[in-house]
C-alpha cells in the first residue's frame, strides 16, 4: 500500500508499529487518557516562542494540506528568509518544520523544537523523517537541529529567549539515518497492509517513549490480575515475568524475588487476606505528632517557560495551599487557605500567608512531604527576609504518608499503592464527602494546575467558579488528611 505519513504517525510507528495499525483501522480503541494535556499546551507555547530565534518569520498556517504546500511554495519563491511550520510532502509523507531557514537555491537550515529539556532518542527519528522528504524532494538540508529548553536559564528581567534555548546540530545524524527511514518506510508500508490486527507481543515499547493509548486494547487477555498491576515494579521485571509466561498474580505469589512490599499485594489479592495493620509502629510514628497539629498542601503549576523574575523552565510555581489544624486534643478543626490572583507571581504573598498562618516551633504534616519541603525550601531561598519561619516549618513536618510506604496499614483496596487517591477510598469506601469524583471541575492535580494556567484569561463568572473549585479541591486534599490522621488515631487506641 501506498503510505501517508506525517513525521508524528511515522514517530508511532518507530516506537511500535501495530500502534500505527491502529490509528488507522481502529482508533476508536484508543485511550485518551494517557495524553497529558498539559504538556501538549506547554508544547505549543515552548513552540510558539522559539519561532522567533532567527528573527522575523512567517508562518504557514494550519489548513489543508494543499493550502500549506502551496503557502509555503509562495514563500519560498519570495525568499523568505524564516518560515514557520513550512510544510512538505513527498509521496504520501508530510512534515511541517517547526522552524526553516531559507539560505537561497534550493538550500535550507531545518529546526525541530521540542518542550523538554534535554534530547531523546525519538527525536532523531522525528528530525531524520524531516531530512529525508526534504532530501527526497531535491533540497539540500545544511543543518538539521534540535531546539530544547535550557533548563538552567533562569530569569531576570526581560525573557532572553537566545538563552532560554539550546540549540543541537544532529546534521550527522540525520544524514546517518537516511537509509534507515527508508528501510523503515518500506517496513511499514508491508505491515499496514494487514486486513487482520498484527499480532504483537506486550513489549518495552508499549511504555517508552510515550504510553501507547491502546495498551488496554493489546493486554485484554491477560489475567484481570497481572503483572502490570503490580505496584512500584520496574518494568523490566515485569517485561521479564511477562516473557516468561508468569503473569497472573497467583503465578507469582511464591517467588521469592519479588519484595515484600510487592507480595502483600499480590499475596492480599490471591489469598484475600484481611488488613495488615501494625500497631506497634503506627503507634510509634504517632509519638511523633503533637498538638497543635496542622494538615498542610500545595498545589502547583510548572510554566515551560519562565513567567517571573528569577524562576526558571518548568520550575514547580505553588499558587495554592489549603491548611486545616487542630490547637488541642479534643478541640474543633479549623481550616485556612490561600488562592493566588491570577496574573500575577503567586510566591511572595503565599509564603508571607502561610507565615503568618503556621506558627513556629508546630507540627506539620503533609502527604509526601518531599513536595511540600523542596517548595518551602524554595521559597525561602528566595525571600531571605522569610527563610527562618519557612525553615522552621520545613523543619517540623512530618510526613502522613509513611504508614502506608511502610506497609505498616495495607488493605486490599489500596492495589499496592501508598498515595492518598488510594489509601482515601480504601479507607472510607462509602463516605460521598471523601471521593474525589464528586468534586466539580476539578478531581486532580494536574487539573488544578491546568485551570490556574487559563484563569488569567476568563471572564469574570467563570473565573469565580474555577476559584471556587480550586478552593473545594485543595480543601479535601487537606481534610482527607485530618481523616487518615483520625484513622491512625483510632488504630493505636
Amino acid at each position: 500500500m501506498k503510505l501517508h505519513l506525517s513525521k508524528s504517525k511515522y514517530c508511532n510507528a518507530v516506537q511500535c508499529p501495530k500502534m500505527l495499525w491502529m490509528q488507522l483501522n481502529h482508533p476508536e480503541l484508543f485511550d485518551d487518557s494517557v495524553m497529558n494535556q498539559t504538556i501538549l499546551e506547554n508544547g505549543n507555547e515552548v513552540g510558539d516562542l522559539a519561532r522567533g530565534l532567527f528573527g522575523d518569520y512567517t508562518i504557514v498556517e494550519f489548513g489543508e494540506y494543499p493550502d500549506m504546500l502551496n503557502r509555503t511554495q509562495e514563500l519560498l519563491n519570495n525568499g523568505t528568509a524564516n518560515i514557520a511550520e513550512a510544510s512538505f510532502a513527498y509521496q504520501g509523507l508530510f512534515c511541517r518544520v517547526d522552524i526553516l531557514r531559507n539560505l537561497g537555491n534550493n538550500k535550507f537550515e531545518l529546526y525541530e523544537v521540542k518542550s523538554s529539556t534535554s534530547v531523546h532518542d525519538i527525536y532523531y527519528h522525528d528530525v531524520a523523517f524531516q531530512y529525508y522528504v526534504l532530501t527526497k524532494l531535491g533540497y539540500e538540508v545544511t543543518k538539521a537541529c534540535l531546539v530544547h529548553v535550557n533548563k538552567e536559564y533562569v530569569r531576570h528581567g526581560e525573557l532572553d529567549i537566545q538563552a532560554l534555548f539550546t540549540i543541537n546540530d544532529i546534521t550527522a545524524d540525520a544524514r546517518a539515518r537516511y537509509a534507515e527511514v527508508e528501510s523503515n518506510l518500506d517496513f511499514y508500508a508491508a505491515y499496514l497492509d494487514a486486513v487482520d490486527e498484527p499480532e504483537q507481543p506486550l513489549g518495552e515499547y508499549c511504555f517508552s517513549p510515550y504510553d501507547c493509548g491502546f495498551f488496554k486494547h493489546c493486554s485484554k487477555d491477560l489475567p484481570q490480575l497481572n503483572v502490570f498491576q503490580i505496584a512500584g515494579m520496574q518494568l523490566k521485571s515485569k517485561m521479564r515475568f511477562y516473557r516468561e509466561g508468569r503473569v497472573s498474580f497467583k503465578d507469582l505469589d511464591d517467588d521469592r524475588s519479588i519484595n515484600g512490599k510487592q507480595m502483600l499485594q499480590i499475596q492480599h489479592e490471591v489469598n484475600d487476606l484481611p488488613p495488615k495493620i501494625n500497631r506497634d509502629s503506627i503507634a510509634a510514628f504517632m509519638r511523633q505528632l503533637s498538638y497543635p497539629i496542622y494538615f498542610l498542601d500545595f498545589e502547583s503549576f510548572q510554566p515551560a517557560i519562565p513567567l517571573y523574575e528569577n524562576a526558571h523552565p518548568f520550575e514547580q510555581i505553588v499558587f495554592q495551599y489549603s491548611l486545616h489544624y487542630v490547637e488541642q486534643d479534643g478541640g474543633p478543626l479549623h481550616h485556612k487557605e490561600y488562592l493566588a490572583e491570577p496574573g500575577e507571581d503567586p510566591r511572595r504573598g503565599l509564603a508571607e500567608q502561610l507565615c503568618r498562618d503556621i506558627p513556629t516551633d508546630v507540627c506539620v504534616t503533609a502527604y509526601n512531604m518531599s513536595f511540600e519541603k523542596g517548595r518551602i525550601k524554595g521559597l525561602a531561598q528566595l525571600y531571605p527576609d522569610l527563610a527562618d519561619h519557612l525553615m522552621n516549618i520545613h523543619d517540623h513536618i512530618v510526613d502522613l504518608m509513611i504508614p502506608f510506604r511502610n506497609k505498616d496499614y495495607y488493605c486490599r483496596a489500596m492495589q499496592g499503592s501508598y498515595s492518598i487517591k488510594y489509601v482515601l477510598p480504601a479507607l472510607f469506601p462509602n463516605e460521598p464527602a471523601l471521593d474525589y469524583h464528586n468534586l466539580e471541575g476539578i478531581h486532580h492535580g494536574g487539573e488544578a494546575s491546568a485551570a490556574f494556567s487559563l484563569m488569567q484569561n476568563m471572564a469574570p463568572d467563570e473565573l469565580q467558579r474555577c476559584r471556587y473549585n480550586l478552593l473545594k479541591y485543595c480543601e479535601l486534599d487537606t481534610y482527607a488528611m485530618v481523616k487518615i490522621w483520625e484513622r491512625l488515631k483510632e488504630v493505636v487506641k
